[in-house]
């Protein structure tokens, strides 16, 4: 009697309608592992049920569409832990650019410099704990309404770890810094340095000047009575601070890069702001800027980036890490982040500047326009009274005298010398020598952008010696004498009380000057 299992083996093999094949189907290959008794993959076994049936098989998004381009996920899949290296990564150029114009959705600004200022500033948030420094943005304006929050609100949503506030204590903020650097978004900050709440935010305005560079830290005692310990807080932070205009404290004006905000004009338009949907759409910005800057952090941090004409000191401390992420992130950025800092350095500059830098400023300007080395006091305080725009003629309700004017001066090293006109020697100022204007000038003022009209040109006329010979002298009243100054003769006629002779040629010596003032004391 025949095996059963062979019988059962006989009778499967004769009613099978195919054998099982030792190569692929569709392609011919062999198929090595693959579990499928026909097919080496599953490909080949989906372009073959698609050629047996007539219409493409759908695989259900397991198999890639070549025709689309790579793009990163529309929701950022941050669950499955770091991305691995290769990973798909925008330039940053494509980054930038894209929270520029998300900014811009919701703001008016007022140039096209600060949209792009704000967008490295939230790129540097970051990467703050890899910079040496981080400088300060403050946003103030004229009026309320102009913009402020909505710059803070839409921030928020940019930055790293913000914390949106509009009142907080020093103690809170650097116990908040105790786990690392931490984005300070502080709102209606004007409120906080108004002078009529009695200066009492002194310790807030020192942390955060202090709290700009890396290093700096809070000293406290930590513990109770019988275990008291010193413990070093830092206070190192990213701060956007927005507010009206006129109450900032200069400390932190000079660490920050200022936007004067505007209200909007009839004719502008900006989306309305929906909470919700703003942060919905800022989670891939925010997440695009995070990976972008910490693949570049390196590049970064030990960046020294080429900084444009005129920003020097602090305010080229502040720009480099701005400078450096616009360097890194290349396309037009380069290009754009250096307009950008030389417009609100050098051409927008500093709005507000202190007493006395504004009048040495005035001084010079006097000097300049009467061309001359040096001017006796009085007539040097007429001059500053009469200009329109100063607050000479009322300084908390009284005008600006001789002795006021030595004790501004004074803290500049400058003070009045001896000036001798008309046979007379009265005190007033001059530019050249110890005690003088230049040196002031030259450490507290811009230079003038013109050599040839700089009133400091005199300054190598004050040691000629006088001519020791009668007959050289000049006159006072020869109009043609190729010699005799403007300014320096008109010195002479104000001090008598008459009016400036015509402008001649600046080529005269001081020595001629006190020449001519002694011939008038003769006459």
């Amino acid at each position: 009697m025949p095996n059963f299992t062979d019988a059962v083996s006989a009778i499967d093999a004769a009613i099978a309608d195919d054998q099982p094949a030792t190569n692929c189907r569709e392609c011919g290959q062999s198929r090595g592992d693959s579990p499928s008794p026909d097919f080496c993959c599953e490909e080949c076994q989906t372009a073959w049920l698609a050629r047996r049936t007539g219409k493409q098989a759908e695989d259900r998004g397991t198999g890639p569409n070549r025709d689309l381009p790579e793009v990163a996920p529309a929701r950022p899949l941050t669950w499955l832990g770091p991305a691995p290296a290769g990973a798909y990564l925008k330039p940053g150029h494509e980054v930038l650019d894209a929270v520029v114009m998300f900014v811009s959705r919701f703001s008016a600004f007022p140039n096209e410099h600060c949209a792009p200022t704000l967008a490295l500033w939230y790129a540097h948030t970051h990467i703050a704990d890899r910079l040496y420094v981080t400088p300060r943005i403050i946003l103030d304006s004229a009026e309320p309404g102009s913009g402020k929050t909505r710059v803070l609100e839409v921030a928020q949503y940019l930055v790293a770890k913000p914390e949106m506030t509009i009142s907080i204590t020093p103690a809170a903020i650097f116990r908040m810094l105790v786990d690392g650097p931490i984005t300070l978004l502080f709102d209606e900050i004007d409120a906080v340095f108004n002078p009529k709440t009695g200066g009492n935010n002194e310790d807030l305005r020192a942390l955060l000047n202090a709290g700009y560079k890396r290093s700096a830290t809070v000293a406290r005692c930590v513990g109770d009575a019988k275990s008291m310990n010193v413990t070093r807080f830092p206070v190192y932070a990213p701060v956007a601070l927005a507010g009206i205009a006129g109450g900032m404290p200069d400390t932190i004006t000079t660490r920050a890069i200022t936007i004067h905000m505007r209200k909007r004009r009839y004719d502008e338009t900006v989306e309305e702001f929906i909470e919700e949907d703003v942060e919905r759409e800022a989670a891939p910005l925010r997440a695009d800027l995070h990976t972008w800057t910490q693949q570049v952090a390196d590049e970064i941090a030990h960046a020294r980036p080429e900084r444009p004409d005129g920003v020097r000191d602090r305010a080229a401390e502040i720009w480099r890490p701005l400078l450096a992420i616009a360097d890194a992130a290349g396309g037009h950025w380069p290009d754009t982040a250096r307009k950008a800092c030389r417009h609100f350095v050098v051409e927008a500059g500093p709005t507000a500047v202190s007493l006395g830098v504004r009048l040495l400023s005035d001084i010079r300007q006097i000097f300049t326009a009467r061309r001359t080395d040096r001017m006796v006091t009085v007539e040097l305080i007429r001059e500053l009274h009469g200009i329109e725009d100063s607050p000479w003629t009322d300084l908390q309700g009284k005008a600006l005298d001789s002795r006021r004017l030595a004790k501004e001066l004074d803290r500049y090293s400058v003070r009045p010398k001896d000036v001798k006109v008309n046979g007379k020697t009265l005190k007033g100022y001059r530019i050249d020598g110890d005690g003088g204007l230049a040196d002031a000038w030259s450490r507290y003022l811009p230079p003038l952008e013109s050599a040839a009209t700089s009133a400091t040109n005199a300054t190598p006329q004050v040691n000629t010696p006088a001519d020791p010979q009668p007959a050289a002298r000049p006159s006072a009243t020869n109009a043609t004498h190729t010699r005799a100054p403007v300014a320096e003769v008109a010195e002479v006629a104000d001090s008598r009380g008459t009016e400036n002779p015509p402008a001649t040629p600046l080529t005269s010596t001081v020595a001629e000057v006190a020449a001519v003032a002694d011939d008038n004391a003769r006459q």
